[in-house]
């Protein structure tokens, strides 16, 4: 089965509607499926959910969503580098699900593997636990999170066959094959599709069993995050 797009365009045509939510990888500026998203952009959903690590800035990644006023609810971790979702959120114009890192990555594995919801410790006792089961076990106390699923997962990898099995670059790993998994239907982009057959069986990161739609960008923008503290 061919799953190579011959863009993102239309690698989304037919998936994306309004009011849908989208597992979205990357983590910071890295691994962000730039092309996906500005495809996404392009269709005019609007009222989407938006499951991501982070919110992108103000001109990329999901801050291109923001900034068209396309998502109506965010699902993340880290926002800070993103002065419109400030705005969006203070002013009451955007919803906003704050979830631990790690209790993030996990809703979303969770998800993935069919597992409706498990216990974890982090956030007992804070504002992250208001609202939901606790229970306690062996003397600890536990919050219970719910697991996440998604309509699409959007994925930035580095390697493909055409096959679909994936490789990650570096951080890029860490939220992208999580988020494939809660997908119900996963479209990665990515900078090379090789022959099947030739990636190496023991390296695959994510088989190809998780990918649906595959398109390639060989030529991604590869923004590094930079803080200045003093001038030269």
């Amino acid at each position: 089965m061919n799953k190579t797009y011959p863009n993102a365009h239309a690698a989304l045509d037919g998936l994306v509607a309004d009011g849908m939510t989208l597992a979205v990888g990357g983590f910071g500026l890295c691994g962000i499926p730039e092309a996906l998203i500005a495809a996404l952009r392009d269709s005019g959903k609007k009222n989407l959910t938006a499951i991501s690590n982070t919110a992108g800035v103000d001109d990329f990644g999901l801050g291109l969503l923001l900034a068209t006023r396309q998502i109506r609810k965010m699902i993340s971790s880290y926002v800070g580098g993103n002065k419109e979702f400030e705005r969006q959120y203070l002013t009451g114009e955007l919803e906003v699900e704050f979830t631990p890192q790690g209790t993030l990555a996990e809703k979303l594995r969770a998800g993935g593997a069919g597992i409706p919801a498990f216990y974890t410790k982090t956030g007992y006792g804070t504002l992250v636990a208001e609202g939901k089961e606790t229970r306690q076990f062996d003397g600890e106390w536990y919050v219970m999170e719910k697991s996440l699923t998604a309509d699409v997962a959007l994925v930035k990898a580095w390697k493909a066959d055409r096959a679909s099995n994936l490789l990650f670059r570096k951080s890029a790993r860490n939220f992208n094959p999580l988020a494939a998994m809660a997908g119900r239907v996963c479209v990665a982009e990515v900078e090379e599709i090789v022959p099947t057959g030739a990636l190496d069986p023991d390296q695959i990161h994510l088989p190809g069993i998780y990918v649906h739609r595959l398109v390639l960008n060989p030529t991604p923008e590869k923004r590094i995050e930079q803080r200045t503290v003093r001038s030269a």
